[in-house]
């Protein structure tokens, strides 16, 4: 198991990502690691103080022993603790060498820094050993052995942290760069065959496209410098501090090169096509999703770019966006779009004999991808885990699964138990029937154009979404990793998607989590009448996909309150406008719970799951209150000129309802 982080090192819209925040972001990171080192190898010297006139040692531990700077007579015959002393000292010098802080307790004496973490596992590999050999294994299985875990699980780094950033600032930023080398290359006035062209010849290229004393721009000199202080942060903590590249935005083959140039310049990748770091490509929009396959096959061909993923051992990451593609195109064509783009994924990987690891960038919302991780996990098409997952753990949902220990253990155990079971147990199931495809793509494609027409057809739909919800109150809040909307404005194709389904979540609407829904399954039962609702019914029995995805729009449903809804509603001051839309969306939330009993034959939402019944059941007389509460306070924060204490209660309830609605809001 590993551990990441987006903190520090995700750009994309953050201004506040640089080349210092990152670096302090690593060096925080290694200090905090270093420091719980320090304490483990404290108590575990404590811990080993036997006799060698008592026990004996390997001959690798005498050496170890041997090389301690620890001379102190009242230590002479304690070989274990001589040797853990040695470690701490090695610990502090290289804590010293990597400017981490000094460490508690002043080492007994000098010694050589660590060249990395594997030496420092080495070392402790070399103590459980001599302890398994002669008879003293109970005490390797203690202390020293949750220390040998942590040090393979964290290294010097703590976290490996991502790096992000838009494929339009890659582009502007080579373009800078080819301006600086050659005036008439306009990099930016080029086609899109012509592009790959130039960039495929510059990976194999000796030269540098860096121009000492050139004066850049501000946005190209910020993302050189993000790129070298990545280079250097992987150099002093190891390779594991910065793993991955990722490209938001990915739209052709061009813009997977660019990157791949770009970290050339800061020697992340070599002339000869040795790579650094995993190149990861984020398809996000309904469209990019629909084009993954075509972009993915063609960088694939490309020679240049072949070396560089065979030089990672033949593994090329792919990230797929849930919460952009569920704004885009609504909860049904996000989920059947990512289910196929996964399945043309991993036949296309196995074509050209690579490994394939998916990136699941999930929300906690089920409007943005989350849900219970184990059934989302086995719903995936058979090939799409093979032994390993990475995938987020976004915002609220960090909190309520892992800031208790034990809570965090039986997640962490969860997750680990569905890719086992995906890969072991469902890897060689066969893919879904083509008439399960077919009915799929048909409730897709009426679930898209309805969702579609509401939220980017219907004129005034902006204007009852930032005034019915808490959109404008959310973005007073210090808790995104970037600013709510890409721009000053207030079309929704320039608000990200966190907001957005947060803001539907809080109106206890839950809109993208359900909307389109209904009305596809109404229009597929009115075209097919021979095979009706018994073959929606198959599906749900049979498919574990269409079962999960069922699943969550019948927990998401249950939680939405349309008379709370309502009242919401009426923060719209046009009438006919409010009326007009609410009794749309109102008719489709009806129409959706009707199509989720049909199919699922139950008589009420959330009959399958009497557990989490129970718990809403419990949870709504305390959930309710705070949604009006927040209403009227909304009232008098607008109305009263944006009055601080007014928002800070907002903000509060704006807490408290996420809370109660978990991964539905």
């Amino acid at each position: 198991m590993q551990l990441g982080g987006w903190g520090g090192g995700v750009g994309d819209g953050n201004p506040f990502v640089t080349a210092d925040v990152l670096g302090k972001t690593l060096q925080r990171q290694g200090a905090k690691v270093f420091s719980f080192y320090f304490k483990e190898l404290h108590l575990l010297g404590a811990e080993m103080s036997m006799s060698a006139a008592l026990v004996d040692v390997s001959s690798a531990l005498s050496r170890l022993d041997k090389q301690s700077p620890d001379k102190s007579p009242h230590r002479a015959n304690e070989p274990y603790r001589r040797a853990i002393s040695g470690i701490y000292a090695r610990l502090a010098a290289t804590a010293e060498k990597l400017d981490l802080g000094e460490p508690p307790r002043h080492p007994v004496g000098p010694a050589p820094a660590y060249d990395g973490p594997d030496a420092l596992a080495d070392d402790l590999d070399i103590i459980h050993d001599s302890l398994v050999e002669n008879a003293l294994a109970d005490l390797a299985d203690g202390r020293l052995r949750d220390l040998r875990r942590a040090v393979d699980c964290f290294g010097f780094h703590l976290t490996s942290l991502d790096m992000r950033q838009n494929s339009t600032v890659h582009e502007h930023v080579i373009t800078e760069l080819f301006k600086a080398v050659d005036a008439d290359t306009d990099y930016s006035g080029l086609s899109e065959e012509q592009r790959v062209e130039l960039l495929v010849a510059e990976l194999g290229s000796g030269r540098s496209l860096l121009r000492s004393g050139w004066k850049y721009s501000e946005q190209t000199r910020s993302e050189l410098d993000i790129l070298q202080a990545a280079a250097t942060g992987r150099t002093a903590l190891g390779d594991r501090a910065i793993t991955t590249a990722i490209i938001s935005n990915t739209r052709s083959v061009s813009d997977i090169l660019e990157l791949a140039v770009l970290l050339k310049q800061v020697d992340l990748i070599s002339p000869e096509g040795d790579c650094t770091l995993h190149i990861a490509p984020l398809f996000e929009t309904i469209a990019d999703l629909r084009n993954c396959l075509d972009i993915m096959d063609r960088v694939l061909s490309i020679p240049a770019y072949r070396c560089l993923v065979d030089s990672f051992g033949g593994l090329q990451e792919v990230m797929l966006g849930y919460s952009d593609s569920n704004k885009d195109g609504g909860f049904v064509t996000s989920g059947w779009e990512l289910y196929k783009a996964q399945m043309g994924l991993i036949d296309l990987f196995a074509r050209h004999d690579v490994k394939l690891r998916l990136f699941h960038g999930r929300g906690g919302t089920v409007g943005r991808g989350g849900g219970p991780s184990y059934d989302a996990i086995l719903a995936q098409p058979a090939g799409a885990v093979q032994g390993q997952l990475r995938m987020t753990e976004q915002g609220e949902i960090i909190s309520s699964k892992y800031s208790n220990a034990d809570l965090g253990r039986r997640n962490l155990e969860i997750l680990a138990a569905a890719t086992l079971d995906a890969t072991l147990l469902h890897e060689n199931q066969n893919p879904p029937p083509p008439e399960y495809m077919a009915v799929m793509d048909d409730l897709s494609k009426d679930a898209f154009t309805a969702y579609r027409d509401l939220v980017y057809g219907t004129e005034g739909f902006e204007d009852y979404f930032w005034s019915s919800t808490v959109i404008n109150e959310i973005a007073t809040m210090n808790i995104g990793s970037r600013p709510p909307s890409r721009s000053k404005t207030h079309k929704i194709e320039d608000l990200r998607a966190i907001p957005w389904v947060f803001s539907w979540a809080q109106c206890r609407l839950m809109l993208p989590g359900w909307y389109g829904f209904g009305s596809a399954v109404e229009k597929w039962l009115a075209d097919n009448p021979d095979k009706g609702a018994a073959f929606l019914q198959e599906l749900y029995l049979q498919w574990p996909f269409f079962r999960t995805q069922l699943s969550n729009i019948d927990m998401v449903l249950s939680k939405s309150s349309i008379a709370i809804a309502r009242r919401y509603s009426e923060l719209v001051a046009d009438e006919e406008l409010r009326k007009r839309i609410f009794e749309r969306i109102q008719a489709e939330w009806q129409c959706s719970i009707d199509a989720v009993l049909k199919i699922s034959g139950h008589e009420r939402l959330l009959q399958a799951n009497p557990l989490l019944e129970r718990s809403m059941h419990n949870r709504f007389p305390y959930l309710d209150p705070l949604n009006h509460l927040q209403l009227e306070l909304m009232k008098k924060y607008r109305r009263e000129s944006e009055n601080p204490k007014v928002l800070r209660g907002i903000q509060l309830t704006i807490n408290g309802i996420s809370a109660g609605l978990r991964n539905s809001g």
